[in-house]
């Protein structure tokens, strides 16, 4: 199981917000690229890299982020407000993977001509759900569309590693989401990465106990209820 920390980054600041909300942050640090030194020196396997701003609509980091990247040595996974061909390529120009979730929902064809040109293990589908349905656009938008149904429909267009966040868990430390998570780790060929909810090194071992292939850390990681460390002796 890979050991993901996250970086929410908003206005250049690193941040996490409760369920999504902008209006509910933690401002943790001014400097990303010493943030990710930290976590890549503890030992994390890849980093997880949100654009919050992106994401809502209100600006981009773009260029925090690309320095994030030319300053570790570790894999980045960029996030958040990736809608366009356009700005997609740019950041699989300098990071080994981006994760697409509104676009995967909203925007087939263009994310299988992204996957055609730089191949689909470079894409991770970005399953958000909020009571077991698939949201998208900052988490405003509910689709309809099933958690379960939409990891098997992205499986059979070729797609295999999928980032499952349980909205009402993320941010809150209120323990995972593991009913979805298991039904998700149960679809064969579906690789899962667990995010949202993880507040103690319990529930890594009952995520990691269920089958996911990676878990992201987040608001218990910045607050210090569990350390990197004690993650990858687990996992």
């Amino acid at each position: 199981m890979k050991v993901i920390p996250a970086i929410d980054i908003m206005e250049g600041k690193v941040v996490r917000l409760v369920k999504g909300d902008p209006k509910n942050k933690t401002v943790y640090s001014n400097d990303p690229v010493e943030i990710a030194k930290r976590w890549e020196k503890a030992g994390a396997d890849t980093l997880h890299v949100v654009d919050l701003d992106a994401t809502l609509g209100s600006g981009s980091n773009l260029k925090t982020i690309k320095k994030v990247v030319e300053e570790i040595s570790i894999p980045v996974e960029v996030a958040g407000g990736l809608r366009t061909e356009e700005i997609v390529e740019n950041v699989l120009d300098f990071a080994p993977k981006a994760v697409l979730g509104t676009m995967a929902f909203k925007n087939r064809d263009t994310l299988q001509k992204i996957s055609k040109k730089i191949g689909s293990n470079r894409i991770v589908i970005s399953a958000d759900q909020l009571n077991g349905k698939i949201v998208v656009s900052g988490w405003k938008e509910n689709t309809g569309i099933s958690l379960i149904s939409g990891i098997e429909e992205f499986l059979s267009l070729g797609f295999s590693e999928f980032l499952i966040t349980s909205v009402d868990r993320d941010g809150t430390l209120n323990g995972p989401d593991l009913d979805s998570l298991k039904r998700a780790c149960a679809i064969k060929g579906a690789r899962i990465i667990a995010s949202g909810g993880i507040s103690k090194l319990q529930d890594t071992i009952d995520v990691k106990q269920i089958g996911v292939t990676g878990v992201i850390l987040g608001k218990a990681l910045y607050d210090k209820k569990i350390t990197i460390e004690e993650v990858k002796a687990i996992a």
